[in-house]
């Protein structure tokens, strides 16, 4: 790459970055004014919620909005940069010095991706953590839910990881009048199928009492069942299991309260305990698919806005550029609808609307760089 190229390069992606983060901190500031407004409508039936607490939430709440926003940023700031690249006509001189579209879209390209990997490998783990304290506070000083896990006098059931009789075996646990307190889970009338990975089942344990401590669950009262065999009283008896009342809450909560580093683990062990992990699946595929969104958001941004203005039709343009990166977020809601209801494949549900954005975008420029 020449001089020249290198330094129109670094004054595009310049430009281009500055946009970015402009739109990105107007989008993220707006987003927040209307969940104060909403907060503080909630909060007013209850007088013990004063502003600060209001406060608190919505400022927790702020990284989770940003990565939401964020490729909306890139949409509206590339198009206000492109736009203004266009009408100074500096583009236009580039392009008519030999300098393909391609050529000077690499480096706001290259931005944007960094934009989503930034998104993805660093402001996640902050979002979560936030949105999960913004959670409590707001299940507990507004809602007036204590714990995500309710389940007071309810039936619960579990699947597990029971490597005790054979290594592949599972654990199926039945619970009745369950109640969490605080970090101890107890349960009465618990009944625990022990099975071998071809569900063929070894043994039956049946107690009057259970607690889940760290890593066992503790059964009072137990007997031991098998195929073909009397009930034999085995009193006080422990069942490994990785479940925590931590991590059964989590698997109640959104999983927008968990990083993409902390993802695949979690995701792991609700396919282990039985627990629905397709909601955790489809936000971890979507927080992969950020980098390629935020780099196709850039793309519709360039075939959107760099028409030059001596033809005409520039609002009409840059018009059609929000109407599709809208129309791109509408394909992401209903591909995302899909996804949780199982219609789709997480993954096929998360990246479908980052490359069909991108074969529309590829499709304008290569549309413009011909005409």
């Amino acid at each position: 790459m020449t001089p020249i190229a290198t330094t129109l390069s670094l004054y595009i992606a310049r430009v281009f970055s500055i946009a970015v983060a402009i739109m990105l901190a107007g989008l993220s500031l707006l987003v927040m004014l209307f969940d104060y407004i909403e907060l503080l409508r909630r909060a007013a039936t209850r007088p013990d919620v004063g502003f600060g607490l209001v406060t608190t939430i919505a400022l927790l709440r702020v990284p989770y909005y940003v990565l939401m926003i964020l490729p909306f940023a890139v949409l509206l700031g590339g198009i206000v940069a492109f736009w203004r690249l266009t009408r100074s006509s500096e583009l236009i001189v580039a392009r008519a010095a030999g300098v393909s579209a391609w050529q000077f879209l690499a480096a706001p390209i290259v931005c944007a991706c960094l934009f989503g990997i930034i998104a993805t490998a660093a402001i996640s783990p902050l979002s979560s953590a936030m949105f999960a304290r913004a959670e409590q506070l707001d299940n507990v000083h507004i809602r007036g839910v204590g714990s995500a896990l309710a389940l007071t006098g309810d039936q619960l059931w579990l699947r597990q990881a029971d490597h005790g009789l054979v290594p592949d075996g599972v654990a199926i646990i039945r619970a009745h009048h369950v109640q969490n307190a605080g970090r101890v889970l107890t349960a009465d009338d618990v009944t625990v199928f022990r099975q071998d990975g071809r569900d063929r089942l070894l043994s039956r344990i049946e107690a009057g009492h259970a607690v889940l401590h760290k890593h066992k669950w503790e059964l009072d009262d137990a007997r031991s069942m098998k195929p073909d065999e009397l009930p034999v009283a085995i009193g006080t008896a422990s069942l490994h299991t990785d479940l925590t009342v931590g991590r059964m809450e989590e698997s109640f909560q959104s999983a927008d309260t968990l990083s993409v580093w902390a993802l695949p683990g979690f995701i792991k062990l609700l396919d282990n305990a039985g627990f629905s992990s397709v909601r955790h699946r489809l936000h971890f595929q979507s927080l992969l698919s950020l980098p390629l969104l935020c780099g196709t958001m850039a793309l519709v941004a360039a075939g959107f806005s760099m028409r030059p203005s001596r033809r005409g039709g520039v609002a009409r343009m840059i018009g059609s550029g929000v109407a599709a990166g809208f129309a791109l977020f509408t394909v992401s809601k209903i591909a995302e609808q899909l996804g949780q209801y199982g219609a789709l494949p997480p993954a096929l549900a998360a990246w479908v609307p980052a490359f069909s954005g991108l074969f529309l975008a590829i499709a304008l420029l290569l549309h413009l760089e011909d005409g």
